[in-house]
């Protein structure tokens, strides 16, 4: 039986970034620029506070900013996609890789 995707779709990165992030968010994001981080996607569920989701210049760590303003980069985040390929996404201190052997 074929999935019927029922999701609208959403840029990964809205045109007003900012408006998702409360101050504390904010400030933090406008430090950690300075190091190369920059947003990857802002994750909008129905009924769920935003998540800004971060990765570095490389784009090997992700990291959550969290309410309070903590860069959190051992998030607790299902990412999607990678059980459709046969592949799951390991975390080891931050660092996110395809795991191919799955």
């Amino acid at each position: 039986m074929e999935h019927k995707e029922k999701r609208k779709v959403k840029k990964p990165i809205p045109g007003d970034p900012l408006n998702y992030m409360n101050e504390s968010q904010i400030h933090t994001y406008r430090q950690i620029q300075g190091f190369g981080w920059h947003i990857k996607f802002i994750r909008r569920l129905m009924y769920q506070s935003p998540v800004c989701v971060m990765t570095d210049s490389d784009e090997t760590t992700l990291a959550v900013l969290e309410d309070d303003g903590f860069h959190n980069r051992q998030p607790n985040i299902t990412l999607r996609g990678a059980e459709k390929l046969g592949q799951r996404i390991i975390s080891t201190g931050g660092f996110y890789c395809i795991d191919n052997n799955s």
